[in-house]
């Protein structure tokens, strides 16, 4: 039986430190539905050891990002404070609503942004980012962030696909960079995430939470250091297959 835990653990850990390391991808995504398939396990301590998960992946990331000069702190802690908070409304509006129709929500982005990563890659440079003034930077951190934030709460998930397509998309950001902001972003969303679930269902097997948190650790680290070296053009196909697997993987898991 530890055997088998270990082998669980060993895949859903790959899968989600493949995903922060190269996208910023939130491992609740592959986690938590790897956890309550294959061990049965209880789905609100599967996103509790899911988000626990990403605290280590994502801070060790954020540093090789930040080390490489790929991070943007400055307009990332604007968004972050506005995500925390919008995140809290989101969830708040969500218990009003009826949201049976949005659960695969975060997968099929994940497939989506994906495929968007190989047939047009984001080649934007740093340089067309700095063109634009403080005020605005921060302006359209703050609302990026307040949509990202509602739409997660509302949801339920998706944070790091968000943050990825809107930092890309919306702000204009290089793929490294925007990796690097996402997942600075995410180690202190996750673990106020983190906590807050522990807190509220109990803790979990600890042997899960412990190899879970290993195992994401290592493959976000070995990710992040190969992102960093790799040329634009090389990082979105790579990106890119990495979520469509993943997102095609975590499906066939949803619907076995």
């Amino acid at each position: 039986m530890l055997v088998y835990k270990i082998f669980i653990c060993f895949l859903a850990g790959m899968g989600a430190g493949l995903g922060t390391g190269f996208a910023g991808m939130s491992a609740a995504a592959v986690i938590s539905p790897m956890l309550t398939t294959f061990l049965n396990m209880d789905p609100y301590l599967a996103v509790g050891i899911a988000l626990a998960s990403d605290v280590l992946a994502s801070a060790v990331s954020a540093y090789t990002y930040g080390k490489n000069k790929n991070l943007d702190i400055k307009n990332g802690i604007v968004m972050m404070c506005a995500v925390l908070l919008f995140t809290v409304v989101g969830s708040l509006v969500a218990n009003q609503v009826e949201r049976s129709t949005m659960g695969n929500f975060s997968v099929f982005m994940t497939m989506i942004l994906g495929i968007k990563f190989i047939v047009k890659p984001v080649m934007t440079t740093k340089e067309a980012r700095g063109g634009k003034s403080r005020r605005r930077q921060i302006t359209e951190s703050l609302l990026c962030g307040i949509l990202i934030g509602f739409i997660c709460g509302f949801v339920g998930a998706g944070g790091g696909m968000m943050m990825l397509l809107i930092l890309t998309g919306v702000l204009g950001y290089e793929l490294k960079t925007a990796v690097g902001t996402s997942v600075f972003i995410m180690a202190f969303t996750a673990f106020t995430g983190s906590v807050s679930h522990f807190i509220a269902g109990g803790m979990p097997d600890l042997t899960i939470l412990f190899l879970c948190i290993v195992f994401t650790l290592l493959w976000a680290r070995l990710a992040a250091l190969w992102a960093n070296k790799a040329s634009p053009k090389t990082l979105n196909r790579a990106t890119g297959i990495i979520l469509t697997v993943l997102g095609a993987v975590i499906l066939a898991v949803n619907y076995l």
